[in-house]
């Protein structure tokens, strides 16, 4: 019962914020113009102040893991590159060649990883997850970059994606917090209270507005790749993950967060990138709402193993 009230508590806000989200744009109190005009609010301003503080307000005994780091890293560009081999051989078309690497690399990592770690490990995991989350996110946004580019036989500039990355809003709110703790700056506490205010209410605003602009629209045509790439997605890359994990003895925070980083939906973001860069925009739009809806089961059915195997004690 134990393990069955840890996995749910982790993983029935995402049911409740999202369903709210659905019931709100399905009975017409917003429409899905309001849904994405407000999720451009969250991301331009909310998420920089939820990275900025999760790395402000972490615990000062936390330590910089450099070899959690590293193995997160190269497991996140291997797979990419194992990716980029073998999704050309059973796929032919270049524009869905594309969306398939990018959806089954590119998790909805921000969205996820940092309120599951801190329904888990409280507000260390959150950080955690933060600092990783600046590591990472710039490796999803150039690497998506370069393969959709790629499958639609264009360039990059690198002066472009150095600039674009850089002004990303949540690397940029990282790197303040960053700076924050590196100077031991410390903030007035009317200041640091409504900060504090504005990051709690990020993540449930976020999973709001996702849950608002779901859209069930046919899938039917495309049930060839979208079965094979969400078995992968949401089974077995997180198996791998998880057995890569206990193999280095990674500790059971750093462990969950791993987990979190392959066992999360395909990134929201994936579908407007694919459909801006000549990708199959249907499939890419596909692959976001599936995923979110089958992660509610998944990852409830993989915090309830690891729970039940004590893979999330210290």
């Amino acid at each position: 019962m134990n393990s069955f009230q840890t996995a749910l508590n982790a993983v029935f806000p995402f049911l409740l914020y999202m369903g709210l989200g659905y019931f709100t744009k399905a009975s017409k109190i917003a429409d899905e113009a309001f849904m994405k005009k407000l999720n451009h609010v969250i991301f331009q301003i909310l998420f920089p102040i939820m990275m900025f503080y999760n790395l402000y307000d972490r615990d000062p005994n936390l330590k910089f893991d450099a070899a959690f780091v590293l193995t997160s890293i190269l497991s996140v560009l291997g797979l990419i590159l194992a990716l980029c081999l073998l999704v050309p051989i059973f796929v032919k078309e270049n524009p869905r060649r594309g969306v398939l690497i990018q959806g089954i690399y590119r998790s909805n990592f921000v969205f996820f990883a940092v309120p599951l770690t801190e329904s888990i490990f409280g507000s260390g995991g959150a950080a955690v997850t933060s600092m990783l989350i600046a590591i990472i996110i710039p490796i999803y946004n150039i690497a998506a970059t370069l393969i959709l580019e790629y499958f639609r036989g264009g360039k990059v500039s690198p002066a472009a994606l150095v600039k674009k990355v850089l002004a990303n809003p949540m690397i940029m709110g990282a790197i303040v917090g960053a700076v924050t703790v590196f100077l031991h700056i410390h903030l007035p506490a009317c200041i640091e209270k409504p900060i504090s205010q504005l990051s709690a209410m990020t993540t449930p605003l976020a999973l709001f507005i996702l849950g608002g602009t779901l859209r069930f629209s046919s899938m039917k045509h495309n049930l060839r790749y979208l079965i094979p790439a969400l078995s992968v997605k949401l089974i077995l890359l997180p198996a791998i993950a998880l057995g890569i994990a206990l193999a280095l003895s990674i500790p059971p925070m750093e462990r969950f967060v791993y987990f979190t980083l392959f066992a999360t939906p395909v990134a929201t973001a994936s579908y407007p990138m694919a459909s801006n860069m000549d990708g199959d925009g249907a499939l890419a739009g596909e692959l976001v709402v599936l995923s979110t809806c089958l992660s509610v089961i998944t990852v409830f059915l993989w915090i309830f193993f690891m729970n039940t195997q004590g893979l999330l004690n210290s």
